[in-house]
């Protein structure tokens, strides 16, 4: 069974860790309403993607309209 010979110090276990920070998750303004939304994500707000209803406002998530994929 590997046993470390000695004890990390805080330092070598913090520059270890220095690469695990979260980022900042990444946010655009909904060209349509207005509303915070995810980038090349639909609007759970109003529906629209790329300037087009994709889903019926406040059915995000949950189908396609089918006449806009025609």
């Amino acid at each position: 069974m590997a046993v470390p010979k000695r004890k990390t110090t805080p330092s070598r276990r913090g520059m270890r860790r220095s690469h695990q920070a979260l980022g900042v998750e990444a946010h655009a303004e909904c060209s349509n309403c207005g509303e915070m939304k995810r980038p090349h994500h639909v609007c759970s707000h109003c529906g629209h993607y790329d300037g087009r209803e994709v889903v019926a406002a406040g059915n995000s998530g949950k189908g396609l309209k089918t006449a806009v994929r025609a």
